[in-house]
């Protein structure tokens, strides 16, 4: 945490901020270790202070040890004045992207009546920048996580069957996940079959599974706070030719995508790299997303693959690789493996074997 301080301190001193208040959950998480529900962190040159309630004022002690205690209770306006007495004049950033409008209201009220020197400034990324390019230890826990869903992923295709419910098979994975030692899993799972592929972020249904129909299963565990995050396409019994091509395509842009992107470059070419093998195909108009995000201590996060990410890939990141095509009416396809920027270019922490449609077989 030491070094984190150290690092977020170097950016408020490029910022041109005095101090910073951090209200985000994964952001507070990261630069403190504190993972309780509620809280506040108020950094400064030379100071570092950690703001909660009675409910945490313990945990806070022995979880971020390197932050001075300060409890809250009551309004905003109570608490407030006492956690910014030693700033008289400057530049407090807050988390724009965090702070509702009714919070910042009363940050602005306070500030006016208490600390007329002070300038609220909103700042946006400050700490979701550093976060994106992660440490070892980061990535020993996001590879934890992805290998657990790796397995449950596994286990539970083993057993998939005709008239399983999308429902049963989303519990399945989770009952899995849980008992390898995930902690509450970082989104919803979608499980997907037949028409209901070609939603994207479909919940999971009463519907039953039927034969000759893409089943695509989007799933991720958690492990010390960090995410994984899966997706493999399936199909019970024997895929049509709409099927087989579908998927060899979105199976090309994908290995094309992971052979060609390299370190330094940008999200909108790393994307571009899978977007022309699916637009030559003829399914420009089914890819509707992007081909991937960074993924940490939140599923979605930093850096961003997309046609309009301008930011660059470095050494450290992690993020999917997911390239799909969904049709209306009849389906989707997506396959995602999860990596890490390594020696240039990307290696796969995702280990689930991919289905081939073609033989039956599976590989990875």
């Amino acid at each position: 945490m030491k070094a984190r301080l150290h690092s977020i301190r170097q950016e408020m001193a490029r910022r041109e901020l005095d101090a910073v208040l951090v209200s985000q959950p994964e952001n507070r998480f990261y630069l403190s270790g504190f993972d309780g529900s509620s809280g506040y962190l108020l950094i400064t040159a030379s100071q570092a202070t950690l703001a909660t309630d009675f409910r945490y004022t313990e945990q806070a002690g022995k979880q971020a040890p390197d932050y001075a205690s300060f409890q809250i209770a009551g309004a905003t306006s109570a608490w407030l004045p006492g956690l910014l007495a030693g700033l008289e004049s400057g530049n407090l950033g807050f988390e724009a992207g965090h702070v509702s409008f009714a919070m910042h209201r009363q940050l602005a009220d306070v500030v006016n009546e208490t600390r007329p020197g002070l300038n609220l400034v909103p700042m946006e990324g400050l700490v979701e920048e550093l976060r994106a390019t992660k440490e070892a230890c980061e990535i020993g826990l996001i590879a934890r996580a992805a290998e657990i869903a790796d397995t449950a992923f596994e286990e539970v295709a083993a057993r998939l069957r005709e008239g399983m419910t999308e429902k049963e098979v989303a519990w399945e994975l989770e009952r899995s996940m849980r008992e390898s030692g995930s902690q509450t899993l970082p989104f919803d799972i979608i499980v997907a079959s037949g028409p209901n592929a070609a939603l994207p972020h479909h919940h999971p249904s009463e519907r039953r599974i039927q034969a000759g129909e893409t089943v695509v299963i989007d799933m991720g565990a958690r492990i010390g706070g960090y995410c994984s995050d899966l997706t493999r396409t399936l199909c019970l019994g024997r895929p049509d030719a709409t099927l087989k091509r579908v998927y060899s395509t979105v199976l090309e842009a994908q290995r094309a995508a992971i052979v060609g992107i390299k370190d330094g470059m940008s999200g909108h070419e790393a994307d571009a790299l899978a977007r022309e093998v699916i637009k030559k195909a003829g399914y420009a108009d089914a890819f509707g997303h992007a081909l991937g995000h960074g993924v940490g201590l939140a599923a979605h996060e930093e850096p961003r693959l997309g046609p309009n990410s301008s930011g660059t890939l470095e050494a450290d990141m992690v993020f999917s690789i997911e390239p799909g095509i969904y049709l209306t009416g009849w389906g989707g396809v997506r396959i995602e493996d999860l990596a890490v920027m390594e020696n240039g270019g990307p290696r796969l922490l995702s280990k689930a074997k991919k289905q081939d449609m073609t033989g039956g077989q599976s590989h990875t």
